[in-house]
């Protein structure tokens, strides 16, 4: 009797399908987040390529160990909090030291469980108000790079819309192609050339410093984004899907993934939540027990990306003005949407989520620190008051 081996082509085909839509859906909000803080086009870049080979190296790790499809993804949330966030005091330094306080955050996480609780104890309403309020200018790029520049914008718009109607998987990345046209025909008509040596991948090492700002402002919203609205939805999504993420060793591993990549311009790998489902779902293999092997293919599949990301890095340096703003704005539109209804799904606590919401939008820095943590204390503190001597 001959046994036949099963084919691998699906989990195979789903993993890569994972990285890309991964990747191309959201390295904009990636590199302008990084931009933001204070990196050089140069260490941007190698931020990416840092963190695509933390991430593939995690994927390919903890898939294989586990035989669970697990993928590991960047925050992209923290992306977008570094993008609200802007200068800190002690420059980019000074955020490299906080992307390795963030490591040893989650690092601890793995290793004391109580930390994990402690986290848990913050409202999911005031943390996805915070994170909304983060998104928010954001999202506003696309509709503000109509009037700066419509012809650059208006055709990204208009391929998103048509595709999140057609193949919603597909339209951020499918948005972020026809901005590489606007940008191709843009050079294309001034005549430009680009120099090769843009398009070398490389890691750009900085010294890290510590400083009340970058810690206060960076590292402690950072940690709690990259918990709440990564690694905890992450872990949801896989047991809806049947698998049980080993907690302890996936902190662990990202932990010291993020640590790997925080000199190099990285600022946090964590578990996939949207993503997730991609490699996890039925559809990458009607067989659970084979769909490890997607998890594989995910991280393999971000290696190879990584040998491309200061291509993706030149293209966004090349762009005419407000496009890829307008590309990463697009790409954090279901984050936003989310981030709202989950913030006012519980009228009791509406009010508070509506001052964090606020605040954290804004965009005002007190003292050094950033929005995003006064967002944090203004709706404990507003919550605390309006909750007084009530029983729970």
């Amino acid at each position: 009797m001959t046994s036949v081996t099963p084919s691998l082509s699906r989990p195979i085909t789903a993993g890569i399908v994972t990285a890309l839509v991964g990747f191309t859906s959201s390295f904009a909000v990636v590199l302008t987040g990084l931009r933001a803080v204070g990196a050089t086009p140069g260490q941007a870049a190698s931020g990416l390529l840092a963190l695509c080979i933390t991430m593939g190296l995690a994927c390919i790790l903890l898939a294989w160990r586990f035989r669970m499809p697990i993928t590991v993804a960047w925050s992209t949330p923290g992306a977008a909090l570094l993008a609200a966030t802007g200068a800190v005091e002690g420059g980019w330094p000074a955020v490299v030291g906080a992307f390795l306080v963030v490591a040893a955050l989650i690092l601890l996480t793995g290793l004391w469980p109580q930390l994990g609780r402690l986290v848990a104890r913050i409202p999911p309403s005031i943390a996805q108000a915070m994170l909304a309020g983060v998104l928010l200018p954001l999202c506003l790029a696309p509709i503000t790079g109509i009037v700066v520049n419509p012809w650059g914008v208006i055709p990204v718009v208009l391929t998103w819309l048509v595709f999140a109607r057609l193949a919603p998987r597909w339209a951020v990345p499918l948005a972020f192609v026809a901005a590489a046209i606007v940008v191709a025909v843009e050079l294309a008509r001034a005549g430009a050339s680009v120099d090769p040596a843009l398009l070398l991948p490389h890691l750009e090492f900085t010294a890290p410093t510590l400083s009340i700002g970058a810690l206060v402002g960076v590292a402690l919203p950072l940690f709690l984004v990259t918990m709440a609205s990564q690694n905890v939805p992450g872990v949801a999504i896989m047991r809806s899907f049947g698998y049980e993420v080993p907690w302890r060793p996936a902190m662990l591993v990202t932990g010291v993934g993020t640590a790997l990549g925080a000199t190099a311009g990285g600022h946090a790998i964590n578990l996939a939540a949207i993503s997730a489902a991609l490699a996890a779902a039925p559809e990458a293999d009607p067989d659970p027990r084979r769909r490890w092997v997607a998890g594989v293919s995910t991280g393999g599949s971000y290696l190879v990306l990584g040998a491309a990301s200061a291509a993706f890095a030149a293209l966004v340096l090349l762009a005419p003005p407000a496009v890829i703003p307008a590309v990463a704005g697009i790409a954090l539109f279901a984050a936003f949407g989310s981030a709202i209804q989950q913030a006012i799904d519980d009228p009791g606590e509406r009010l508070p989520a509506v001052v964090t919401f606020l605040v954290a939008a804004s965009g005002v820095a007190v003292l050094g620190v950033s929005a995003a943590f006064w967002a944090l204390v203004a709706g404990l503190v507003v919550r605390t008051v309006l909750h007084a001597g009530r029983r729970r």
